[in-house]
């Protein structure tokens, strides 16, 4: 029996990056040898095992054969008879197909090293093309590593595959996984710009990929294409949030402009009801979570009330706030706004410009919570009359700030 560390853990340890986790392969071993020691096994699908004082994941050396379509039709062989190479091999990149010996020695049949060096994400095998899963996660990876650039071979065995439709056996699930992890990286734009890159986007993400393409005026918009626009204001929320959500909302914010009727380019004249509704569907399909999908709703339909915070009426202002929930949810509030500020930089000249619009809506809100109910309650009002009351005096707080010289 010889154990080695694998995976993930040895590329980060070669690029000096902080180890999380790490993972193991034996090889010579069976699940008996392994239960003998002690090991605890959880794999359901091939032989995976805890060790009992560490609790790290220990593989039985395996190999895999394509047997149906899609990212489960595999056949997996682990016997002692299976070789660290030949494990290596059904990894996906080179640079996480290495690993390290007990003695701390790097074997690396797939110059995986060299890679790294070079910063390059490249495929192990033609093996590769057996699962689509490995599309979303070389996408992943280019987020992770924004400085690394696909192979050319590697990208073009993606677009090969995605033309084929084996990104269609691919189950939503899994497809929210990929993505949510991604809108976590250092750079999430370059997971849907590698995606778009190989044809996958249209089939994956069909409202992101239309929004390529379509004009905005160019007045409030240099960069005019939506679809740039897009991932510049995704660049700008993963620039001043590092909440997954936030980037969601982000991304999501414009949809509505795909839906556009061509004959009324480049203005989009109710996108933002528009894009709510799509949202909902993407989000439903994708089955995200409720408070993606909730925040994503919200910066679709509001943003651009958000951009006239100044020109807003008190009584607006305040409706918009009842509409964001934002008395009972007002860290979701922050949320919204610094999606509405990141799409208000998402634009060549203004990455660095200030957004007092969030300051309006933050005082407004600070404003009409220091309304102290109890008065109104001493005074005997009642159930529709508090209301009507608890809302005049925060229509009066409202415009007492707004009427101040220093107001945003």
């Amino acid at each position: 029996m010889k154990i080695y560390q694998v995976g993930g853990s040895v590329r980060d340890q070669l690029m000096g990056l902080a180890l999380q986790d790490r993972d193991w392969v034996v090889v010579g071993a069976t699940p008996a040898d392994m239960e003998a020691r002690g090991f605890k096994l959880v794999g359901a699908d091939f032989p995976v095992f805890l060790h009992p004082e560490t609790h790290e994941e220990y593989a039985l050396a395996r190999t895999e054969r394509k047997t149906a379509p899609g990212y489960k039709g595999f056949t997996v062989h682990a016997a002692p008879d299976v070789t660290l190479e030949q494990d290596l091999q059904r990894r996906d990149l080179t640079i996480n197909a290495m690993a390290l010996g007990e003695n701390g020695v790097l074997i690396d049949p797939f110059n995986g090293a060299r890679d790294l060096k070079d910063k390059i994400l490249r495929h192990v095998s033609p093996a590769f093309a057996e699962d689509p899963v490995r599309i979303l996660r070389v996408a992943r990876f280019a987020a992770r590593f924004p400085d690394f650039r696909v192979a050319d071979e590697t990208r073009a065995l993606m677009h090969t595959m995605a033309a084929k439709g084996e990104v269609d056996a691919l189950v939503p699930e899994r497809i929210w996984a990929e993505t949510e992890r991604a809108l976590g990286e250092k750079k999430p734009s370059r997971f849907f710009e590698a995606l778009r890159d190989c044809g996958a986007l249209e089939k994956l993400f069909p409202e992101l990929a239309r929004l390529y393409g379509v004009p905005q005026p160019e007045k409030y918009h240099p960069e005019i294409d939506t679809g740039v626009h897009t991932m510049m204001v995704l660049d700008q929320a993963t620039r001043i949030s590092p909440d997954a959500r936030v980037r969601f909302a982000a991304l999501l914010h414009d949809v509505g402009k795909g839906a556009t009727p061509k004959e009324e380019w480049p203005h989009h004249i109710g996108h933002e009801e528009r894009g709510a509704d799509m949202v909902k569907a993407i989000c439903a399909r994708f089955k995200a979570p409720n408070d993606y999908r909730d925040l994503a709703v919200l910066a679709a339909k509001y943003h651009g009330d958000c951009h006239r915070a100044g020109e807003l009426r008190p009584a607006t202002l305040l409706e918009k706030l009842e509409a964001l929930d934002a008395f009972r949810r007002p860290e979701r509030l922050d949320q919204f706004l610094l999606a509405c500020e990141a799409d208000a930089r998402g634009r060549p000249g203004y990455e660095d410009k200030p957004y007092p619009q969030a300051g309006i809506f933050r005082q407004s809100l600070k404003a009409c919570s220091a309304v102290d109910v109890r008065p109104l309650i001493s005074a005997g009002l009642k159930g529709e009359a508090i209301a009507r009351a608890l809302r005049e005096q925060r229509l009066q707080a409202i415009s007492a700030i707004r009427s101040q010289p220093d107001a945003p």
